[in-house]
């Protein structure tokens, strides 16, 4: 959709937006009418470099050809229709999905945070079900972060965070240990827990990997006490950190993980993939969702995750990666570059990260800021050595320029 199709100019946009829409987010002041591979354009046709990447989501780029034409061919079929017929793009997705990552079973869900609630469920009904009606407790991590509906924001480590504030109480049975801290999640666990719920790398909580000791003992925790080990890869997910899913750095298998974001390429999807055992919990009528396995939405998820394997994205990621975090750590005052793959939290020494993502804006680069100091950089997997090469001067730049 073109402003001059429409007869509008980029005001007026941005007034619409402000006089009717609620807006919680700090917008950047253009107007996107396109985007394609690693940019974004504006109603005047200048690019902006995409290294945030719709926060983790269009990996194999955006607006991939291939995902076009997925949704473009589904479209004509059959755009929705509740889960009671059978739809071919479900039932392909599924087997895609279960037979890649080594799960047995898949639930779809619409969003990051409706996964991240499903797992809540399937994990308490499966202990309720199976321990009795008190075994329903999960530890999760500090500043770790789950998503914004109430379950997912109870699992949320992070009670000062702005997304918390004056919406207490949370839910009950939630309990939070120190992230990489093996001994730490020991100590909360008691006989009603069932469950450890964690990210592989904390994305809100600056862009901290799990260790892999953590991760080993996290695992073996959970078996000694026959605790379920839910992981969240809801961002990490999809070949982001240089696996197709995080989880497999550490050489472990969780019980239920969750996932959206890049699944969908730009699609709103989510789902969560369990073990034949655990699935059980969901029985006839105990979850449900509209718009989860949309026929459109998968699709699209079909081609994308399709694109991100055929083109070993997740080997572009840790090349990639690798070379861009080197280069980050030479920009001055850098404290702490951190991640894994074509995720990476640039931490610097003071807390000028606004000044920082607003001087890469206006330098055409898009970056997304953690907290006062953290920048984050989520760029689509297709990134090669001169789009980072590029991004890094522009950092630099901006730095330079907010540290004067």
């Amino acid at each position: 959709m073109k402003l001059k199709d429409k007869g509008l100019t980029a005001q007026d946009v941005k007034s619409l937006v402000k006089k009717y829409m609620i807006e919680t987010y700090e917008r950047y002041d253009f107007v996107c009418e396109r985007a394609k591979g690693m940019y974004l354009y504006d109603d005047k046709g200048e690019g902006y470099l995409d290294f945030y990447g719709g926060i983790a989501v269009n990996s194999a780029g955006n607006c991939n050809d291939k995902v076009i034409a997925a949704v473009k061919e589904q479209i004509d079929d059959v755009m929705h229709t509740f889960n009671y017929p059978y739809t071919i793009p479900q039932a392909l997705l599924a087997e895609k999905v279960c037979k890649t990552i080594g799960m047995d079973k898949i639930f779809y869900q619409n969003t990051g945070t409706e996964a991240n609630e499903a797992m809540i469920k399937m994990a308490r009904k499966y202990g309720v079900e199976k321990y009795g009606p008190n075994k329903y407790n999960i530890v999760t991590a500090k500043q770790g972060f789950h998503g914004r509906t109430y379950g997912s924001l109870t699992a949320t480590g992070q009670p000062d965070n702005a997304c918390q504030i004056g919406l207490k109480p949370m839910l009950p049975g939630f309990s939070y240990a120190d992230f990489n801290d093996l001994e730490s999640f020991k100590s909360l666990v008691t006989e009603n827990t069932i469950a450890i719920m964690l990210e592989p790398i904390q994305g809100e909580g600056g862009v901290v990997p799990a260790t892999q000791e953590f991760m080993k003992g996290i695992r073996k925790l959970c078996d000694d006490k026959g605790m379920l080990l839910l992981i969240d890869e809801v961002q990490t997910g999809w070949c982001r950190t240089g696996k197709v899913m995080a989880y497999m750095h550490y050489g472990i298998k969780p019980d239920i993980v969750s996932m959206a974001k890049a699944m969908g390429g730009g699609m709103p999807i989510g789902a969560i993939c369990a073990t034949e055992e655990v699935s059980k919990a969901f029985t006839m009528g105990s979850h449900g969702t509209t718009f989860g396995g949309n026929p459109l939405c998968c699709a699209g998820s079909l081609a994308e995750i399709n694109e991100l394997l055929d083109n070993n994205l997740a080997g572009n990621a840790e090349e990639v990666g690798n070379y861009f975090m080197k280069k980050l750590k030479t920009i001055p005052h850098v404290k702490d570059v951190r991640g894994k793959g074509l995720m990476i939290g640039i931490e610097f020494d003071s807390p000028l990260g606004k000044d920082i993502k607003h001087g890469c804006f206006d330098r055409k680069l898009l970056v997304t800021l953690i907290g006062t100091s953290v920048i984050r950089v989520l760029p689509p997997l297709i990134a090669n050595r001169e789009d980072c090469d590029k991004a890094y001067e522009i950092l630099k730049s901006a730095a330079e320029e907010a540290y004067k």
